[in-house]
């Protein structure tokens, strides 16, 4: 198993951790999580191959789809339906 899986494992076992926390403590490392998770997905594309990288992608985009969504409403300019700014 190649370290970058190991880092992927942790990574999850990380973001599991923090979605239990109360939410106030949840952005900031919840934050810090999605701003690492570019960097461990290439690493897994070079590493492992491109399968296992889109794989990894979809977990990513899977576990983090409302706060993406956020960012992507908020970058367009758009509502953010009553979040905090």
């Amino acid at each position: 198993m190649g370290l970058s899986i190991l880092l992927a494992v942790a990574w999850v076992c990380a973001a599991t951790f923090v979605a239990l926390l109360p939410m106030r403590w949840q952005y900031p490392l919840g934050g810090a999580l999605m701003l690492a998770a570019p960097a461990l997905i290439v690493l897994i594309g070079y590493q492992h191959g491109v399968l296992l990288a889109l794989l990894a992608l979809a977990a990513f985009v899977s576990m983090f789809r409302n706060p993406l969504r956020l960012v992507w409403r908020k970058l367009r300019g758009l509502e953010t339906g009553g979040v905090a700014e």
